[in-house]
């Protein structure tokens, strides 16, 4: 069983988990110290506990969040899938591309005519 090291706030913490979870822990680990040191900044030093309630609480509220927005979200790929959009892409007219190269090409050598004309 392997263990980890981390601080959460102004305390050190040793914990066994898994071979292999060890980067798992240390992630959690380290969102739980990142609220911990957010609460900390504003609220100043405070009993263990109580910072580990709070910032569990601020992770929770934020993970609720992050729950609801992705709920909502697969609501909308749901609504997607059973009632696509029609997507219309306009086709150009053949003789509109046509008059366009016609026109591309007569601005081209007249581009060309005024480059001579400057040079000679």
């Amino acid at each position: 069983m392997a263990e980890v090291d981390f601080s959460i706030g102004h305390k050190s913490y040793t914990l066994a988990c898994q071979e292999g979870e060890e980067r798992l822990l240390k992630r959690a680990a380290a969102l739980l110290d990142a609220e911990a040191q957010a609460i900390l900044e504003q609220a100043g030093r405070m009993p263990e506990p109580r910072l580990l309630l709070l910032a569990g609480l601020m992770l929770a509220d934020r993970t609720a969040a992050l729950e609801d927005r992705a709920a909502s979200a697969e609501r909308e790929l749901a609504r997607l899938k059973t009632n696509p959009q029609r997507v219309e892409v306009p086709v150009v007219p053949e003789s509109l591309v046509e008059g366009m190269a016609e026109l591309a090409a007569r601005a081209e050598a007249l581009a060309q005519k005024a480059e001579d004309q400057l040079a000679g």
